[in-house]
């Protein structure tokens, strides 16, 4: 027989337990098997399965590799292939529900960081993923299961991986800010974050905490609820993640290392990406679009994570609303909008209600920056395609493309409402545990300011030949050359940090009035000590030193609850009055309103070094960054645990 028809026997079977191919299978059979095992209406295992996908699509590229380097190709009759289909459907949901009726789980991962080509707006260059994704991959859990996930690196660069939003409690060691809880990664060596999901279901994130790196290095996390437990909304039809990156056509740690040196800003980005993909409306971008294929009539839970390096981002669908069930992994009161905004760290969770009568139309989906501050930034617009799929496979004439109207650029009252309408659930099930009582309370102004350039003979290229830094209480932290947690659970803090950051500024001034002359910030690595199980109440005030601007400000270790927010001076005499202690809002990522203050409210009740810090990458550099020291509680579940044996070292 001819190269087309050609049989050959196939023997041997999946090693995979409950998982065995036909002896007699085509490559193009292989081909659409693969295809199939794509999330899709033909086989759509459980999501918190999806690693056994991964085995199954593996195990079909060997054999389809193998078919191909003999030359043969074999013709599986249709019924034969749909029937091995829906076996293998079926015994991947029987496979996950024993796996999930057997409780909490441990899932094992494998982050390999490497160099990959990728082209993007015309511009090839090499960029730094985990296993050659980018995006990077998907890590899917239930609430409760132990994930162990091996780091190995690659590249030339030190790395670290954050895990956005997952408390840590009592495993610090496996959050991954570099030389806050760890050393980074070398060259050559690897590490296991090892930690528990404890009462945490929802969207989150993983991303490089070093340097720039996390421009390419992010992907997200989908924690799904306890077996049995459903979400407190109706069950979608589908969930999709959608995630807001910056593509830069030169090398961010060139681009960051050289503002450093110079004092100045850095260059911005060159185009905005929904999963890795910039849109139509870039040049050269027409291809790389990323478009959500949806059915009339149906419900779609669409997961959105701000994984930009320095920009919130409006975000619409042209003729559709959005309803907003959950944000940073917490459910809240459903609220409908047509627009929505996530500062760099959060996520929110809208369900997609599609129109039941709109065959083969497409409308845009669009996110622009929201900007309060006075230097440049990327005024562009990333584009992708809602397609509604036909009822029939009759080709019909295509609507035209209709666009979303987003709020201005500076649009701070939208803003400033839309997060007013983020409110807790507060139910039994799901209560919002507010501090009611606070034991310590603390005042922190963030914001931009100066620092000498240092330059012999020569001006740096901030304000005034100065360098632009950034502070908190008009301290810009100093990043350490070794591990902050280590230095503490060693007891050995000389040399590496002092435990007196100031509880509120050192001058006060009016901080949203006329700058001060003075715009120098000090300089050091200071951590704030907190007694195990401290309720703390936070006012954080925004300057208008070098302009007002808002701040997205991420703590690591703990959720807070958002308390109040106003605009100019934050009054302790006044404002507390119209506190919400009843249903406020719980995140771990908040903006500091521009020309304003936030409130938020946390009890301290994981020990630990707890990084917190602005989510603009940019800020982080120039300083606007500090730690917070939980001690360790009486009984023996409320210490920090011992580090693990392969803790990288500095």
């Amino acid at each position: 027989m001819g190269h087309e028809d050609g049989e050959a026997e196939i023997t041997g079977e999946l090693q995979d337990p409950g998982f065995y191919v036909l002896r007699r299978i085509s490559n193009r059979s292989i081909s659409s098997m693969m295809r199939t095992l794509e999330i899709s209406d033909q086989c759509t295992p459980p999501e918190y399965h999806l690693a056994l996908v991964q085995i199954i699509r593996q195990q079909l590229r060997r054999l389809q590799s193998k078919l191909l380097t003999m030359g043969v190709s074999l013709t599986l009759p249709g019924a034969i292939l749909r029937f091995s289909l829906s076996i293998m459907c079926f015994l991947l949901h029987l496979a996950s529900a024993t796996a999930s009726n057997a409780g909490a789980i441990t899932r094992h991962y494998e982050f390999n960081i490497k160099l990959q080509n990728v082209t993007r707006l015309c511009h090839t260059k090499s960029i730094v993923t985990v296993n050659g994704k980018f995006p990077g991959p998907r890590i899917v859990a239930r609430e409760g299961d132990r994930l162990l996930i091996k780091v190995i690196n690659h590249v030339p660069n030190n790395i670290s991986i954050h895990w956005h939003g997952i408390r840590q409690l009592r495993s610090g060691w496996a959050d991954g800010p570099a030389y806050i809880t760890q050393c980074p990664i070398q060259t050559g060596q690897s590490y296991v974050y090892n930690y528990t999901i404890v009462g945490q279901r929802g969207t989150l994130f993983w991303h490089a905490h070093i340097s720039w790196l996390r421009s390419t290095l992010y992907g997200p996390i989908i924690i799904l609820p306890k077996l049995n437990v459903p979400y407190p909304f109706p069950k979608p039809h589908k969930e999709v993640p959608i995630i807001f990156g910056e593509w830069f056509n030169a090398d961010t740690e060139a681009i960051i290392t050289q503002a450093l040196q110079t004092g100045g800003g850095p260059n911005v980005s060159d185009a905005y990406t929904f999963n890795g993909l910039p849109g139509p409306l870039y040049n050269c971008s027409s291809k790389d679009t990323f478009k959500l294929k949806v059915k009339p009539g149906k419900t779609y839970l669409l997961r959105f994570i701000n994984a930009a390096l320095n920009d919130e981002l409006f975000f619409g669908i042209a003729n559709h609303s959005l309803t907003v069930v959950e944000v940073d992994a917490i459910y809240v009161k459903p609220f409908e909008t047509e627009t929505i905004l996530l500062t760099p760290g959060q996520t929110t969770n809208v369900l997609l209600k599609t129109k039941p009568n709109y065959p083969e139309a497409s409308f845009l989906m669009t996110a622009r920056p929201y900007v309060t501050g006075s230097g440049t930034f990327d005024n562009s617009t990333v584009a992708g395609v809602l397609e509604y799929k036909g009822s029939s496979h009759h080709s019909t004439k295509k609507l035209p493309l209709f666009k979303p109207t987003l709020p201005s650029l500076n649009d701070t009252s939208f803003a400033a409402n839309f997060s007013k309408k983020l409110r807790s659930l507060a139910t039994a099930q799901f209560p919002a545990n507010v501090p009611k009582k606070v034991d310590k309370q603390f005042f922190f102004t963030v914001g931009l300011g100066t620092s000498p350039c240092g330059l012999k003979n020569q001006t740096c290229q901030g304000p005034n030949g100065t360098r632009f830094a950034a502070s908190i209480n008009n301290i810009s932290f100093i990043q350490p050359t070794t591990s902050l947690l280590q230095s503490h659970f060693l007891g050995q803090s000389d040399g590496v940090y002092k435990p007196d950051f100031p509880v509120s500024p050192l001058q006060w001034f009016n901080y949203t009035g006329n700058p001060p002359n003075n715009t120098l910030v000090s300089n050091g690595t200071k951590l704030m000590v907190l007694p195990f199980n401290t309720s703390v109440e936070l006012v954080m005030q925004d300057t208008s030193i070098l302009g007002a601007e808002s701040h997205p400000l991420h703590l690591h270790g703990f959720n807070f609850f958002v308390v109040g927010q106003g605009f100019g001076d934050y009054n302790p005499n006044v404002d507390p009055r119209s506190f919400n202690l009843v249903d406020p809002v719980e995140r771990n990522t908040v903006g500091v309103p521009s020309g304003g203050w936030v409130a938020i409210r946390f009890l301290a009740d994981n020990p630990g070094v707890w990084f917190m810090h602005c989510h603009l990458e940019v800020h982080t550099s120039w300083g606007l960054k500090m730690a917070w020291l939980v001690l360790d509680g009486k009984l023996s579940n409320q210490k920090l645990l011992p580090p693990p044996a392969d803790l990288p070292k500095c």
